[in-house]
């Protein structure tokens, strides 16, 4: 068996590793581009692990259905981790940037993220700690990493030294992250082989697109890295 990505619209993913186990990233199933087959939480089961970068509403809202309908152990960032679990929940694992544990038998490092993280709530904005990006390793698994919503920052050259992902889930859409420009010297950056387009599309506004990525790799000398241009609801194996 072997891996495969399959995107849910906006910054959703479901894995299914090697091993079998599958992982939920960024749980938004009411993005306008969710297929309606995968929009309902109990759909998706059996889920191992979920995974969110940050607590913005657009990559967090159905993590507690989600959770219910599956008993998926979470991992997160601390504050976000304590918000869910003053809210009932279990199975939460929470962690800090630099970090490293690991969870359901998958190694998850939390890495940074230069963005930002709250949501608004009966009680007004709520500040849900340090947005966060993950490099994800498990058996007979290529390094991925997951960067969750950020724009450039010099460290990514870092990751590269001390991870060697393969596969980069980056945001292109622009005005809130990276856009394919900065998302293409990012990837060069990484050194990875392959690169998963996400946070594009969902509105207008996210004007960032995969063909434009391809052409910014391309001006750089980079059409080596390969731009997985999925569509919602498409497996990439």
């Amino acid at each position: 068996m072997s891996l495969s990505i399959t995107w849910l619209g906006h910054s959703v993913f479901l894995l299914r590793l090697p091993s079998g186990q599958r992982l939920l990233l960024d749980p938004w199933l009411g993005n306008p581009r969710c297929p309606p087959a995968f929009a309902k939480p109990e759909s998706l089961a059996p889920i191992d692990l979920v995974l969110v970068s940050h607590g913005h509403s657009d990559h967090m809202t159905d993590l507690e259905a989600v959770v219910r309908a599956t008993g998926a152990p979470v991992v997160c960032g601390f504050e976000l981790g304590e918000y869910m679990t003053a809210r009932g929940m279990q199975g939460i694992h929470d962690m800090g940037i630099g970090g490293t544990r690991t969870v359901a038998n998958v190694t998850i490092t939390m890495t940074m993220a230069t963005h930002s993280a709250s949501i608004r709530d009966a009680n007004g904005t709520v500040y849900l700690g340090s947005p966060a990006g993950f490099i994800i390793r498990a058996p007979d698994t290529p390094v991925l990493y997951f960067a969750g919503d950020t724009g450039l920052f010099g460290d990514m050259k870092i990751l590269a030294d001390l991870y060697a992902p393969t596969i980069a889930f980056l945001p292109i859409g622009d005005v809130y992250t990276m856009g394919p420009d900065t998302a293409a010297l990012a990837a060069s950056w990484l050194g990875v082989r392959q690169v998963v387009p996400m946070h594009w599309g969902t509105f207008p506004l996210l004007t960032g697109t995969p063909e434009a990525l391809r052409e910014h790799l391309a001006v750089m000398g980079r059409a080596d890295i390969e731009v997985l241009d999925l569509q919602p609801g498409q497996t990439a194996e």
